[in-house]
């Protein structure tokens, strides 16, 4: 397991607050400033994940509950109407996004926005978010939008226009409680439904319907 850079300057903070109060001779708030420190730096976690399955095959984007799986058009994205998977994360669950196919990143928009919950209906289209739309072998298309929610105090995207990336491969964080959403085109059949828990870049979450 490693951690993402990010969070040095979360860290950073109480660490260093935590040795000052030893210094000042009151351990015990020096570990309750030590423990925040721990919990910080957990939420910045990068497990090893990795999947074996058919190339074709997507994997979850997101560590998180799935609470809605239905179909959207989205013009950013484009391919008419396509399946949508909306996962929520909370605080305990692992925050970095990675690539759900193997493909070229053809779009990467950030859109500035509010901070309401990350659970709400609406949040996509009001909060703070980051498409990233992958293109495959096939041209086909995939959208991968992460939504900041009422914790969440920054969408980071890793990957640019014209980057290639793995199946499975880093391509963000975002910094605490969030929402993302995939988009997959009709072609495919989802694989999850609402109320399942996803381990990012590890379970699979949808597969052409030529695929069984």
């Amino acid at each position: 397991m490693t951690f993402a850079r990010e969070s040095l300057p979360f860290v950073l903070v109480p660490g260093l607050l935590a040795v000052a109060l030893v210094a000042l001779g009151v351990p015990g708030w020096s570990l309750a400033a030590a423990a925040v420190a721990l919990a910080t730096l957990l939420f910045f976690r990068i497990p090893t994940r990795s999947f074996e399955g058919p190339p074709e095959v997507l994997v979850a984007p997101a560590n998180g509950l799935v609470t809605r799986v239905d179909s959207v058009v989205d013009e950013l994205v484009g391919q008419g109407e396509m399946h949508r998977v909306v996962i929520f994360l909370s605080v305990f669950d692992v925050h970095v996004q990675r690539s759900p196919v193997a493909g070229e990143v053809v779009a990467s928009r950030h859109s500035p926005g509010r901070k309401v919950a990350a659970f709400r209906p609406d949040a996509g289209e009001v909060n703070e978010s980051h498409l990233t739309v992958l293109r495959d072998s096939r041209g086909l298309l995939f959208g991968v939008k992460q939504i900041a929610g009422l914790l969440a105090r920054r969408v980071v995207a890793y990957q640019g226009v014209g980057s290639r990336v793995e199946r499975g491969q880093l391509i963000g964080l975002i910094k605490f409680g969030s929402r993302v959403d995939l988009m997959v085109p009709s072609s495919y059949r989802i694989e999850v439904q609402k109320g399942d828990r996803l381990r990012e870049g590890e379970t699979p979450i949808a597969r052409p319907d030529s695929i069984s």
